[in-house]
C-alpha cells in the first residue's frame, strides 16, 4: 500500500502525524493536458532517447509514452513533455520530466495519480511561495541550489523516522542541498512544543542540531525534566538555556513557524517541501527526487 492521501490541492501528502483541524481546500483539478494549436501536428512521439525507459515492460512502456505525450511542458509552453523534447525547445525541464514520468509508472502508479503528482511537482497554481530560511536553523551549505524546508514535531515517530533521510540527502549533496528547519509542533502532542523551546534556546548557543538528534534519539523521554539532561549533555550553559526557554521570542518564533505552516498547506508532521514544490513520497525518496531536481 502507497503511503500517500489525496489532500490540498490533490497533493498526495506524506502519511505523518495529522494537525488537529482540517486544511483549506482548493481547486480539484488534474494536471493540464495538450491542446494542439491549428496546424500543428497531432501525431504522438514514439520514441524518447533521452530518457531509458529500459526497466518499463510493454504495458508500462504505453502508459509512459501515453502521459510524456499528454501532460505539458514544466515550463508552461502549449505543448506535450515529448514534443518539447523533440523539437529541441529551450526548456530545460522537458527531459527531467520525461525521466520523472518514467519513475512514476515502474513505481506502478495509475495515470490519475501520475496527473496529479505531476501537477503537483509542475503546476502554477501548485507552486508554494510562502517560504523562507530566514532566522531558521540550517543543514548544508547557505549556497546550495536546492532547498529543503521540513515542518516537524519532536513528538511525532514520522518525524522520527524521516529525519536520517533528510541529513543523508543533505551530507551526500556535495554542498548542493541544504535543510530549512521549520517548528511545528502539534496540539495532540503535549510534549511537542517544550521540545521546540529546547531547541530554539539551543540554537541560540549554536547546538540546535545537537539538540534536535538528541531529542529524536529519546522521543519517547520528552519529559520537561529530562529537557535540562539533554542541554547538560550538549554542553549548554544552562542559566541561559533555562532563560531562553522562557522568553517570548522563543514562543514567537514556533507560532511565526506554525503560521508559515499554515500559509504553504501544513497539514500533518513531517511536511517536506523541496524549493517551492510539496514533497508528496515517503521520505527514502527523497534522494531520487532532489537528483531529479539538481537536473534541472
Amino acid at each position: 500500500m502507497r503511503w500517500m492521501a489525496l489532500c490540498v490541492l490533490l497533493v498526495f501528502a506524506l502519511l505523518g502525524c495529522e494537525r488537529s483541524t482540517e486544511a483549506d481546500t482548493g481547486p480539484k483539478q488534474g494536471a493540464p493536458t495538450v491542446k494542439p494549436a491549428p496546424g500543428a501536428s497531432k501525431e504522438p512521439v514514439r520514441s524518447l532517447p533521452q530518457v531509458d525507459t529500459s526497466a518499463l515492460d510493454e504495458f508500462a512502456q504505453g502508459i509512459w509514452l501515453d502521459m510524456v505525450n499528454e501532460l505539458l511542458s514544466p515550463c508552461g509552453e502549449p505543448v506535450s513533455v515529448a514534443r518539447c523534447i523533440v523539437e529541441t525547445r529551450q526548456c530545460k525541464r522537458c527531459v527531467p520530466a520525461a525521466r520523472y514520468l518514467a519513475r512514476l509508472v515502474d513505481d506502478g502508479y495509475s495515470r490519475d495519480e501520475i496527473r496529479d503528482i505531476y501537477r503537483v511537482r509542475y503546476g502554477e497554481d501548485t507552486r508554494i511561495e510562502k517560504l523562507t530560511s530566514h532566522d531558521s536553523p540550517l543543514r548544508g551549505s547557505p549556497m546550495a541550489p536546492v532547498t529543503i524546508y521540513e515542518f516537524s514535531d519532536f513528538q511525532c515517530p514520522h518525524c522520527k523516522m524521516a529525519s536520517p533521510y533528510l541529513k543523508k540527502v543533505v551530507e551526500e549533496s556535495n554542498g548542493k542541498v541544504k535543510l530549512v528547519f521549520k517548528q511545528y509542533p502539534l496540539t495532540a502532542h503535549p510534549k511537542a512544543r517544550e521540545a521546540s523551546k529546547a531547541t530554539i534556546a539551543a540554537d541560540k548557543q549554536g547546538k540546535f542540531w545537537e539538540m534536535h538528534d538528541l531529542l529524536f534519539k529519546n522521543q519517547d523521554d520528552l519529559q520537561t525534566a529530562n529537557l535540562d539532561d539533554y542541554a547538560k549533555q550538549i554542553g549548554l550553559d544552562m542559566k541561559r538555556f533555562k532563560a531562553d526557554m522562557q522568553s517570548k521570542d522563543t514562543e514567537k518564533k514556533i507560532d511565526a513557524d506554525i503560521a508559515e505552516g499554515h500559509a504553504a498547506g501544513v497539514d500533518s508532521t513531517p511536511s517536506i517541501y523541496v524549493n517551492d514544490r510539496r514533497f508528496v513520497f515517503p521520505p527514502d525518496q527523497l534522494g531520487a527526487y532532489v537528483r531529479e531536481e539538481l537536473d534541472q
